[in-house]
């Protein structure tokens, strides 16, 4: 009788969009488990009108408070920015805006195609721009000043049900109806193919033996445990992962991005912007994008910002920021360099135009909270890993699948791009 053939192993570390996607791919080649530091995911439950009765109390007064609202939002603080990343199932996914936005034009400048790997995800995925049928009054009136004023808007493409999509404006913290996806879903295929999932096991490093991790360190209920397996995928995130590796004696690049966001907003009374889907539309800047987005945080915690949510017009900037920074796991070491503040000038008095053309006086007008929430770049990718998409400094069995290897900063959603990227990484190993 033949013997059967034992299945190699794999170990997965983290559960957002690297994470989860190559989890899925990798289970039935491999033997998978997958290693989530946080719990389930838990979308805030508090009625919002009650939560703002409290911004005048002072109870409200840093932005770490979040975690009464959304416990899976872990945010920490720089001198000149608020750092914000989902800790849970699904990673940051959950608290995304559901954006399905291809941008791989610097990786494709390396020679690294992804064309294969997003039309996967075109099939696999609720990709959709449906939602434009269901727009509100408002984000109609907001899409068509953006196209008078030749910015180009382009609706977004959603990871969505538009049918289940109730305009509540809620997909930053927690989707109602389940009409936005995230990748919890991932992780329950992959679950259901066979996958072992452990929760509230965070990593702390790897035992690495020549060029081969043998081991992966971590917290296990308060316990210390090691992990073992034939392949190591590294997917904790563009903070999470450098931090592991420096650890683990793997020496990261001070290039971190973080794709900086800032709000310009004031108050026209019956808006109802709160009542959208948020980033319903996207325009392309140089460097930067702008996009219709009610700010949680700046809502909550900045004084400014002290009108009822219906009556605030606000637009987004994120902007694409030097690759200059680092973390430690103890601090963040980011600032806003001479180039990205002359950008964020730019785009701010570009907004400001565009909330006067909606009727916002420039004197009422006023910023929310530098805040950030996609950090990569600290082992980005180079011409010379294009074929093995690995990084020469790390153990031939490890793989980095996060926007920790994007060679430089987006300035844009990046979910389905990190994907795509971690798919081609599972056709590898």
């Amino acid at each position: 009788m033949s013997r059967t053939r034992q299945r190699k192993t794999a170990i997965v570390i983290g559960t957002g969009a690297g994470g989860a996607a190559i989890a899925r791919q990798l289970q039935g080649r491999y033997r998978v488990t997958i290693l989530e530091a946080g719990k389930e995911f838990r979308p805030c439950t508090l009625p919002i009108g009650g939560m703002a009765k409290l911004r005048g109390t002072g109870l409200l007064f840093d932005e770490r408070l979040i975690r009464l609202l959304l416990p899976n939002m872990l945010v920490e603080k720089t001198p000149d920015m608020v750092m914000v990343r989902g800790i849970g199932l699904g990673g940051t996914t959950t608290l995304a805006t559901g954006n399905a936005v291809r941008f791989d034009g610097a990786l494709r400048a390396m020679g690294i195609d992804l064309d294969a790997q997003f039309e996967e995800l075109r099939q696999e995925l609720p990709i959709t721009t449906d939602h434009r049928k269901y727009w509100t009054a408002a984000t109609r009136q907001m899409f068509d000043l953006f196209a008078d004023m030749g910015l180009d808007p382009v609706v977004t493409p959603k990871l969505l049900d538009a049918s289940k999509c109730v305009d509540c404006g809620h997909c930053a913290i927690g989707c109602p109806t389940g009409a936005k996806w995230d990748t919890r879903v991932l992780v329950e295929q992959a679950v259901e193919k066979g996958a072992k999932l452990v929760t509230g096991c965070r990593v702390t490093g790897l035992e690495i033996t020549g060029n081969t991790v043998t081991g992966v360190r971590a917290k296990l209920h308060g316990k210390r445990a090691v992990f073992r397996a034939d392949l190591v995928i590294l997917a904790a995130g563009g903070l999470g992962t450098p931090v592991i590796l420096e650890n683990s004696g793997i020496p990261c690049s001070r290039t971190l991005f973080v794709d900086p966001v800032l709000c310009v907003a004031g108050p026209l009374p019956g808006l109802g912007q709160d009542r959208q889907l948020l980033m319903p539309f996207i325009s392309q800047q140089d460097g930067y994008i702008l996009s219709p987005y009610m700010d949680y945080l700046s809502f909550f915690f900045n004084r400014d910002w002290r009108l009822p949510m219906r009556d605030l017009a606000s637009i987004m900037i994120k902007l694409a920021d030097e690759e200059k920074g680092s973390t430690d796991g103890r601090r963040i070491d980011k600032t806003m360099t001479a180039l990205d503040q002359s950008r964020m000038d730019r785009a701010v008095a570009q907004s400001r135009e565009i909330l006067a053309r909606m009727g916002v006086p420039v004197e009422k007008q006023f910023l929310g909270t530098l805040n950030a929430g996609h950090p990569g770049g600290m082992l980005p990718l180079t011409e010379v890993e294009k074929d093995t998409l690995h990084n020469p400094a790390l153990p031939d069995n490890l793989y980095v699948a996060d926007a920790t290897i994007l060679p430089e900063a987006m300035g844009n959603p990046p979910i389905l791009t990190i994907m795509a990227l971690a798919k081609k990484i599972a056709g590898l190993v």
